[in-house]
This record gives C-alpha cells, sequence and structure tokens, in this order.
C-alpha cells in the first residue's frame, strides 16, 4: 500500500527544478495563466518571486486544491513573495488579438519589473520576458514556483468574476467564473451579452438576429 506524501515531501519534490536554479545563483520566477477557456472575463497572469528561506507549504497546481485552500494559501503567498505582479487583458483586447496572444501579452505584463531572473513559465512559449525562461509541461505540477503563480492567478480572477456577479447577476459570474456553463449559456441565449463576454468566443451562443 503507498504512503502518503507529507507536505514535507511534497514541497522537496516540487522545488526540485527550483532547487538546481538557486544552487546556481538564479532569482527564480513561476509564471502560469487562468482564464484562457472561459466566455467572458479576462485572462489573467501572475508571476512571483518567492525565496528559497520564505517557503509556504501546501502550494500545488491550483486545480487540485479547494478554494478554501487556495484562498488561505493566496494570503501567505502574497506574504512570502519578494516580487509579485498580474498581467490583465481584457475582453475586447482577447478578441482583437486572440487568446493566445492576449496570454503572452499578459505574462510579459506581469514579468516587466523582474529583469534578470529566471522564468519558469507553465507551457507558453515564444516569450518575449526580461530574461532566460523555462517552459514546462504541465509546469502547475512539476514547480512550486509556477504552482504557486497558478495560486495567486486564480484567486485573483476569481474575486474579479465574483465582483462581475453583483453587477451581471443573470450570468451566474460567481459559480461560473465565466465558464461555459450550460446556465451561462442559457442566460447569453436569453439576454444577450454584457461588456465582459468575450465576442469571438461566444457568436454560436448570440440570440438569432441579435446585434451589437
Amino acid at each position: 500500500m503507498a504512503t502518503r506524501e507529507t507536505a514535507r515531501e511534497k514541497l522537496i519534490r516540487l522545488t526540485r527544478i527550483e532547487r538546481e536554479l538557486w544552487a546556481r545563483g538564479e532569482q527564480v520566477a513561476g509564471m502560469d495563466e487562468v482564464g484562457r477557456g472561459p466566455l467572458a472575463g479576462p485572462v489573467v497572469t501572475a508571476c512571483i518571486v518567492i525565496p528559497e528561506h520564505k517557503l509556504v507549504e501546501g502550494v500545488d497546481d491550483s486545480k487540485k486544491l479547494s478554494e478554501k485552500k487556495r484562498e488561505a494559501l493566496f494570503d501567505a503567498l502574497v506574504e512570502a513573495a519578494d516580487y509579485l505582479e498580474f498581467g490583465w487583458v481584457e475582453p475586447k483586447v482577447i478578441d482583437q488579438i486572440n487568446i493566445l496572444n492576449a496570454t503572452r501579452l499578459a505574462m510579459e505584463q506581469a514579468a516587466c519589473g523582474a529583469a534578470g531572473a529566471y522564468f519558469l513559465v507553465d507551457a507558453m512559449k515564444d516569450l518575449s520576458l526580461p530574461g532566460f525562461t523555462q517552459s514546462i509541461v504541465h509546469g502547475d505540477a512539476e514547480s512550486y514556483m509556477i504552482g504557486a503563480a497558478s495560486i495567486v492567478a486564480k484567486v485573483k480572477r476569481d474575486r474579479y468574476m465574483e465582483r462581475l456577479d453583483e453587477r451581471y447577476p443573470q450570468y451566474g459570474f460567481k459559480k461560473n467564473k465565466g465558464y461555459g456553463t450550460a446556465q451561462h449559456i442559457a442566460a447569453i441565449r436569453e439576454y444577450g451579452p454584457c461588456p465582459e463576454h468575450r465576442m469571438s468566443f461566444i457568436q454560436k451562443f448570440l440570440p438569432e438576429g441579435w446585434k451589437a
């Protein structure tokens, strides 16, 4: 029977890449995005630098953590970070330049103040960052720093979508965070879009005869 991984063992496993870089004297930054798939709301990225002596236990891929756990870790990670910035690209810009380019832009925004860092990035390539960039497939589950970035980006965007729910309650943003649930799609068909919708994502869901 397999033994359950302890928090300390997980921390050691997730910092394998970082520890090799720290040993070389690198300042390691983690980067991840959230919100590439939703029908509404921004794509948000985070770039975070946490020094080795201030690591927070419990970090993992944000998708593996409960909302309560992510919220608790958010505050701890913000406190521990030597550098933390967010990139934020709104729906109108996503429609203009497409979601892939919008994600690149958001990552470059988040990283602009961390010149000279060694950037660990979840899967994205062809980025213009102010330092060496290493792309890691499934990086949020393989790298501590990318996992930390995934958590703070997720919480930041979720909080924003919850505030939007107060302005546009008919779409259920508090619950669906802008993703294409059946309830959300039904609301688009009934009410049409709001300014937070990505028009390039929702054309097939618009009411018949709808015009901007």
